[in-house]
């Protein structure tokens, strides 16, 4: 390979999907496929504030070593990890907060890798890289989102400041079955969930579709749902129709789709990823207003799904605290963060450091409220 180089791409889809997946372990949304479908599909680039920056690391024969992918930001919107009050406060001092570097898979609170690594000891040349991107070009920051846990220290070993949150996720503790699942739940929540379900499943039919299963069809009842979601929610929906056709393209069995039919019509719809230990809750909406069917697409048929396909855990995607009841349990989440200028990383860091007490406190909180049976003495 010879000598390395730290280079800033201008889109994923520049390199050889073989040589950027060798380094993405497997994670679906650090995958070529996930990544250039968003660019091809105008999802990320143009007017959308997100434009394509990865950082690589690579020998003269072009065979990459590390990689990040990055994106320039001139907004904080679709990061679900909010920085909003940093830049006002930036710009009430004087300064400019936007144009700012984002590493991370737009749009996707999931945890997973930010440094694609052939090795970790290339970590300190990667970051050194995004620090000079952001020093070179007047950015006044580097944001690193919902990073795998083994990664931290890869960043606080480079001096970013690290931050906290909480998600909730579902654990597989081994259950052979949702019932199982629903043995290790205290009686009234036991009952409780058993109505839910048998409530969100009356008059409709769910079906699961997986990869060549799903097509133009169940796209375009999705594009509804989400479109609906969207609106209500962001303002405008982030991802473009012609993403999802190229997702269930590019993806295969990667993808996994339920949907509710009322009088052989969809009504609602949930999106799922499925990684290697892990299905990941992307998207959801519905036509209709019927109780507990959001809980029962995004929830439980995640939970049966997981089990069946023998995955390690659930991530139901960002916020949401009513998860708690049903089973999912509060998790710390990490984003690190590269502040160039000295007065406003102090100002950060000073603020970080109070809120990860407040999240610790609240993380100890929640988790005296799961619904599980408690055992004797505890």
């Amino acid at each position: 390979m010879g000598a390395l180089t730290v280079q800033v791409g201008r889109s994923v889809g520049q390199f050889p999907a073989a040589r950027w997946d060798a380094l993405a372990g497997g994670n679906p949304f650090v995958s070529h496929a996930f990544l250039t479908a968003l660019e091809d599909s105008g999802s990320v680039g143009g007017a959308s504030g997100w434009d394509p920056a990865p950082i690589v690391v690579a020998g003269a024969d072009g065979v990459l070593a590390g990689a990040i992918p990055a994106y320039l930001k001139s907004h904080s919107q679709g990061e679900y990890v909010f920085d909003h009050a940093w830049a006002d406060a930036w710009h009430r001092a004087g300064g400019r907060y936007y144009p700012k570097l984002q590493i991370a898979v737009p749009f996707t609170p999931a945890t997973g890798p930010r440094l694609l690594l052939r090795d970790p000891a290339l970590a300190p040349m990667l970051l050194a890289g995004a620090e000079a991107l952001c020093r070179q070009n007047g950015l006044s920051s580097a944001h690193a989102t919902f990073i795998a846990p083994d990664q931290l220290p890869l960043f606080e070993a480079a001096g970013w400041l690290v931050r906290d949150d909480i998600q909730f996720h579902w654990e597989n503790r081994g259950y052979a079955s949702f019932d199982a699942f629903l043995a290790s739940l205290s009686s009234a929540r036991r009952k409780t969930l058993r109505k839910e379900r048998a409530a969100a499943q009356s008059g409709v039919e769910i079906r699961s579709l997986r990869g060549a299963e799903i097509g133009d069809e169940h796209w375009d009842a999705f594009w509804r749902f989400y479109q609906d979601t969207g609106a209500r929610k962001w303002g405008r929906p982030y991802l473009t129709r012609a993403a999802f056709t190229l997702l269930g393209e590019r993806m295969g069995d990667s993808i996994l789709l339920f949907l509710a039919y009322a009088d052989g019509r969809p009504v609602a719809g949930a999106l799922n990823f499925i990684g290697p230990d892990a299905l990941y809750g992307r998207y959801w909406g519905a036509l209709v207003d019927k109780p507990f069917l959001h809980f029962e697409l995004c929830y439980y048929q995640a939970i049966d799904a997981a089990i069946a396909l023998g995955l390690g855990r659930v991530e139901a995607g960002a916020q949401g605290s009513h998860k708690l009841a049903r089973g999912y349990e509060p998790v710390r989440t990490h984003s690190a963060h590269f502040i160039v200028h000295k007065g406003l990383r102090a100002a950060v860091a000073d603020f970080l450091e109070r809120e990860r007490a407040g999240v610790a406190a609240e993380q100890l909180y929640l988790g005296e409220h799961t619904p599980f049976r408690k055992e004797p003495g505890t």
